[in-house]
């Protein structure tokens, strides 16, 4: 996820807590600024699974964050694909043009 991040240009941050609704904070493996002084953030969940967390009542009125979850998705997904025919095709040589 961090790589796919920073393919889009964002700094992610390891770790930390993130605040969230009247100022919860939350334990996150991974973090973002999204705009101004909002944040989301990732946490591993036992499933293998990232948990998307932030204050998502203010963010979701963002069409802006909904487009760059869209372009997260895409992204943390091609690389997902290319890691795994990597694992699978270990003498071949593998690239994503977009």
């Amino acid at each position: 996820m961090a790589a796919s991040l920073a393919d889009l240009g964002r700094e992610p941050i390891r770790g930390g807590l993130l605040e969230g609704f009247s100022g919860e904070r939350t334990p996150v493996d991974l973090m973002v600024r999204f705009a101004g002084e909002h944040w989301i953030g990732w946490r591993r969940q036992s499933d293998g699974s990232l948990a998307l967390l932030g204050d998502l009542q203010r963010l979701s009125r963002s069409r802006s964050l909904q487009t760059f979850l869209g372009h997260l998705t895409r992204r943390y997904a091609a690389r997902v694909a290319l890691q795994e025919a990597a694992r699978q095709l270990p003498m071949a040589t593998i690239e994503l043009v977009s």
